[in-house]
Parts: structure tokens; sequence; C-alpha cells
């Protein structure tokens, strides 16, 4: 059986990542593709566990390397117990957020050594990394009024309390990713209507899914 396709999104707070997952979910299966939907820091049981430890803040006053471990720990499990078997039954596998959301806010922003983040890559995701990275590019502070507008009464989690200028670090160092990694990665305008940046990623998936048959994806990137 050929393997599957593994693709991540990733981007800032309100970016509209797990509407973007949802609609490009339902119009695959529409087209007759298995599809996992899945999510970091969660989507096993394990890491599930460890995501409201993360995003309570709890783990906050021990420092970004403990963050960037649980991290770690949760991705481990997620990628052998969810990712990796997924992938070789040959579906595609949508996740929100994975290892590019590690490098920026742990390694960026958080002010980890570059060496100590890619020794973590390296033991959870191996031969995991993803075929095709969307990268939702939204200005920061409309991103945190989406994320508001979300929430409602319930309040901020870890990283969404954080400062402006974080935000725009943050951006600034996906789409630096963005940059260093043409092959894999593809940046799209967040801030249309969501029908819009949805045919916009169709487009993307569309050109770098291997057609049926093919051993070697046809991948696309930049802006589009």
């Amino acid at each position: 059986m050929p393997r599957g396709f593994f693709i991540t999104f990733e981007g800032g707070e309100g970016a509209g990542k797990s509407t973007q997952i949802r609609l490009l979910a339902d119009s695959l299966r529409a087209d007759g593709h298995a599809v996992v939907v899945t999510r970091e820091p969660g989507g096993s049981p394990g890491a599930e566990a460890v995501r409201h430890v993360l995003l309570s803040g709890a783990a906050e006053p021990f420092g970004a390397s403990m963050e960037a471990i649980l991290f770690a720990a949760a991705r481990l499990d997620h990628v052998e117990q969810v990712i990796r078997p997924a992938l070789a039954r040959g579906a595609v596998v949508l996740c929100d957020r994975f290892v590019d959301s590690s490098r920026v806010y742990q390694g960026v922003t958080g002010g980890l050594d570059r060496k100590f983040m890619t020794a973590l890559e390296q033991v959870t995701v191996k031969d995991a990394m993803p075929d095709l990275t969307i990268i939702l590019d939204i200005d920061p502070e409309e991103g945190l009024r989406r994320a508001a507008a979300r929430r409602g009464e319930a309040g901020a989690d870890r990283f969404e309390k954080e400062t402006l200028q974080i935000h725009r670090r943050r951006r600034k160092a996906f789409l630096d990713i963005a940059r260093k990694e043409t092959g894999r990665c593809v940046v799209v305008d967040a801030t249309g209507s969501p029908a819009d940046v949805a045919r916009v990623i169709a487009r993307a998936v569309a050109k770098a899914m291997p057609a049926d048959g093919q051993d070697e994806s046809r991948r696309g990137a930049g802006h589009v």
C-alpha cells in the first residue's frame, strides 16, 4: 500500500487552522481519500494527557525547556500511535500544528538553543516530517481579535495571553521557516473569507499530492 500524505497547518493564534482543516478534510473525503484529522498538543491518549498541562500554563513556571520536553513527549506518543500508523494505511493526515510550532514558540520566542530543539525533533519525529505544511499568515492583532471572539467568555490560554510583540515575532519566525524550506511550506493569506482561503489551500494540496500511482510527490511552495 502506498504511503499516505502528511499535511500540517501552522500559523499564529486565530489564523483559522481548525476551520481550514475541517474544510479540507471534507473536500478530500468527497474525493475518496481516507483522512485522519488530529492536533497538537494532543491527538493521542498520552498526548492529550499532556495537553492540559501545557495550555493551562501549569508548566510555564518551569521554563521553556520543560515545556519543549513536554511537547516532545506528547509528540512522540502522537507520532507513534496516530500519525505513523495512519500514513502506513495510506491515509491523508491533517494535523493542527506540529514541529514548526515548537521551533517558533519554544525555539524562537522561548529562546531555546537550536541544537537542543533539533535533538528533540530527531528523537520524536524521525522520518515523519510533513510532506506539505500550510502556513496561514495573518496580522497578529487581527488574529488575536479572532481568537478572542472564538473563545467567548473563556480565558486566553498559555500562548494566546502573551504580548502582541511576541506574537509578531512568531509570525516572522513562521515566515522565515517558509523561506528556508520552500520544498515543504506554502504560505497562504488567511485574511480572506473561509471559502476563499479554502480554495487557495485546495489548489496547493492538489499541486503537492502525488497523483494515483505515483511514488513521488509534486510539491509546490511559496506564497499562493
